[in-house]
C-alpha cells in the first residue's frame, strides 16, 4: 500500500507549463556544467520535467543495471513509490520504453491500460491518472528512461509528448557526456545542438503531419544531402519556422 507519497511540489496548478522552458533547460545545464553529483543531476531532469511538460505532476529516471531496474533520480516520493510498484507489477511504461525502444503512453489509466496490473495498483492507491515513458540510450545501450505521471486523466497530449522527447534528448546527452568526462564546453555544445535538433523535429511533426521517426529521418537525409552538421540544419529549420533548407529555393 502506497502511504502519504501524495506530495505537490508546485502548489495547485495543475503538472507542467509552470516555468518558461528556456528557463529550466538553462538552470539545468548549469547543474550539469557544475559537474554535480549524479543523483543531483538525476533529479533535477525528474523536476524539469514538472515545470515543461504539459500535465506532468511527478517524473522519474530509471536505469536498468546488472539486469535490475533501479530509480536514480525523481522529482517527489511519489514518483519513487510508482516506481516501485512498476517493478513490482513487472510492466509499465518506463520498462516498456527501454525494452521496446519506443514511447509509451497511456493518457487515462482509469480505462482499458496498455499496463493493466500497474494502472490497477496505481488507480487504487495514488492519485496518478496518466502515464507516459521516454528511453534515454546510454552508450548506444538500452539502458534509461525518462518516467512522466499526471493526476489528471487525458491532460497528457501531442504536446505534453514532444516536450518529453526533447526532455529525454537533453537527458541522454547530458548523462553520456557526464559518465564520458566531457569539458563544460563540449557538454554545453551537445545539449544546445541535441535541444535544437529536439526543437526542429518536433516542428516538422506538427507542419507536416509526420512521425519522430520521419521528421528525424527527414533532418538526417538533409544534413548528409547537404553535407552540413545536423544540428545547423536543426537550427536553420527552427530559424523557417518548420521549414528545411532547400524549401526556400522551390
Amino acid at each position: 500500500m502506497v502511504e502519504d507519497v501524495n506530495t505537490d511540489a508546485a502548489g495547485s496548478l495543475p503538472g507542467g507549463e509552470k516555468a518558461d522552458p528556456a528557463t529550466v533547460f538553462s538552470a539545468l545545464a548549469e547543474i550539469i556544467y557544475q559537474g554535480s553529483d549524479p543523483g543531483e543531476m538525476y533529479s533535477a531532469i525528474c523536476v524539469a520535467a514538472t515545470l515543461t511538460v504539459r500535465g506532468c505532476d511527478h517524473a522519474s529516471l530509471m536505469l536498468l543495471e546488472n539486469g535490475r531496474y533501479v530509480t536514480v533520480g525523481a522529482s517527489d516520493r511519489l514518483a519513487y513509490a510508482v516506481d516501485e510498484l512498476e517493478r513490482r507489477t513487472g510492466d509499465g511504461p518506463c520498462i516498456d520504453a527501454i525494452e521496446e525502444e519506443t514511447p509509451q503512453i497511456d493518457t487515462d489509466l482509469t480505462t482499458p491500460s496498455l499496463w493493466p496490473k500497474l494502472a490497477a495498483v496505481l488507480v487504487a492507491e495514488t492519485p496518478v491518472r496518466g502515464a507516459m515513458g521516454f528511453r534515454l540510450l546510454i552508450d548506444k545501450r538500452k539502458a534509461a528512461a525518462l518516467n512522466l505521471f499526471s493526476d489528471t486523466p487525458n491532460l497528457f497530449d501531442a504536446e505534453s509528448a514532444g516536450a518529453a522527447a526533447v526532455l529525454a534528448s537533453f537527458a541522454s546527452v547530458a548523462i553520456n557526456a557526464v559518465a564520458k568526462g566531457d569539458d563544460a564546453a563540449s557538454l554545453r555544445r551537445g545539449l544546445l545542438s541535441n535541444r535544437e535538433i529536439g526543437k526542429a523535429v518536433g516542428m516538422l511533426m506538427l507542419l507536416h503531419d509526420m512521425s519522430e521517426s520521419q521528421a528525424f529521418d527527414l533532418l538526417r537525409r538533409h544534413s548528409q544531402g547537404l553535407n552540413i552538421k545536423l544540428a545547423d540544419v536543426a537550427r536553420a529549420v527552427i530559424e523557417r519556422k518548420g521549414h528545411l533548407p532547400l524549401d526556400d529555393a522551390d
